[in-house]
């Protein structure tokens, strides 16, 4: 069982930056595709980036192309979200996800994950 740690979340003011940082306690990220989502009060979880570097492939929603960064450290079993130019719409709680994958997919539709963390929580003040 994979269990996957979320940390990195907090206040920032409008225009800053935070870097989110998703820890797994067990297996190997070569096997996964790993992503990041969010979710703000009263809106539907959104897919925001996806990673599998043994295949070097990245996805990024519209929504956050151009901000934010993802990105993986293998040997530590870390994977990141670097985020700036944050806005107050970015609020939200945000989790990161996995699912074992062959070969270079990607999954945006947070059914298609196995393995959640707890989420962290990122407010953008204006």
């Amino acid at each position: 069982q994979v269990r996957l740690v979320e940390s990195g979340g907090g206040l920032v003011q409008a225009g800053g930056s935070l870097r989110l940082s998703c820890a797994a306690s067990a297996g190997t990220f070569n096997n996964y595709f790993m992503s990041w989502f969010r979710q703000a009060p009263g809106k539907v979880r959104e897919f925001l980036a996806g990673i599998r570097w043994s295949a070097a492939l990245t996805v990024y929603a519209d929504s956050v192309k151009g901000r934010f960064t993802i990105s993986g450290d293998s040997a530590k079993n870390t994977v990141y979200l670097q985020m700036n130019s944050l806005k107050p719409e970015d609020t939200a709680v945000y989790s990161c996800a996995g699912v074992v994958t062959s070969g270079p997919v990607f999954y945006t539709r947070q059914d298609n994950y196995d393995y959640w963390g707890q989420g962290t929580q990122v407010t953008v003040s204006s």
